[in-house]
């Protein structure tokens, strides 16, 4: 039961963001080396915050102290993430071989950078966890909530997802000097980490985290020209008929004209 209930909760926090890598990253070997170095930024900004948790002793039993400042620690390394990535810019075209996309795009770069703060978020977050979750017992013994795993699973799946849309309205924010989304960024990602204080009434803080989380993806698809058409048009995927006018010198093939109906989807 113990490494089921590992596997699936793995699956919970890491199989969205997993997908998501595969599908959108894995190709691009520019793109694999820029989520791999932004992860590595999220990890300085854990270690600034863990320096900082040791040097002042008189809080170290405060976990909303070490929670906040982690929190601003991150975002102000993912200013110094934006920043590098701009006088790098030259860089990137050069070692990008033509398919200068993720240059010209700002949001992919955004994507990808947010793709690498969540997913080694997540790990750090949920690693721990996952180890004690393969036995030899299980929570829910001496009071303990028998929903932490599953739980965990969840609230780290929605910091990843969230990760990703911060990182997208962040970068946009920089680049068009909107403001207030760079004011969202902040506040609802201290928001959500200070929910996250009041575990484990969870019937309470997932639904909330998940309700930043939905709004956080609407904004981000807002900021990058999304529309509920362009939605509409990628979620149907409806296939295209196409006619072709088939005749001989001799005679033509049908009465009325003929036609021939090739269907085929255009992806």
């Amino acid at each position: 039961m113990t490494i089921a209930q590992f596997f699936g909760c793995t699956m919970i926090a890491f199989g969205p963001p997993l997908s998501m890598f595969v599908i959108t990253i894995a190709r691009d070997p520019v793109r694999t080396i820029m989520l791999v170095a932004s992860a590595f930024f999220w990890l300085l900004a854990l270690l600034f915050s863990s320096i900082l948790f040791m040097v002042v002793t008189p809080l170290k039993d405060t976990i909303a102290f070490g929670a906040i400042f982690s929190v601003l620690f991150q975002e102000l390394f993912r200013f110094l993430w934006f920043l590098l990535i701009q006088k790098a810019e030259v860089g990137l075209r050069k070692v990008s071989e033509g398919n200068i996309e993720i240059v010209e795009n700002k949001h992919i770069l955004a994507y990808v950078s947010g793709l690498g703060f969540g997913t080694i978020s997540g790990v750090f977050s949920l690693v721990n966890v996952l180890a004690d979750m393969t036995g030899p017992g299980t929570i829910g013994l001496k009071g303990d909530p028998r929903e932490f795993f599953v739980a965990s699973a969840f609230t780290s799946l929605a910091f990843i997802l969230l990760q990703v849309f911060w990182g997208v309205l962040f970068f946009n924010a920089l680049h068009k000097k909107i403001y207030w989304q760079l004011i969202y960024v902040i506040f609802s990602h201290l928001t959500c980490t200070s929910i996250t204080l009041l575990n484990p009434f969870y019937a309470m803080t997932i639904p909330l985290v998940w309700a930043v989380t939905i709004l956080s993806g609407a904004l981000a698809f807002r900021a990058v020209g999304g529309t509920w058409r362009s939605l509409r048009n990628a979620m149907k995927r409806s296939p295209q008929v196409v006619q072709i006018q088939i005749s001989t010198s001799r005679n033509s093939i049908d009465a009325g004209g003929a036609t021939a109906g090739l269907k085929g989807c255009f992806a």
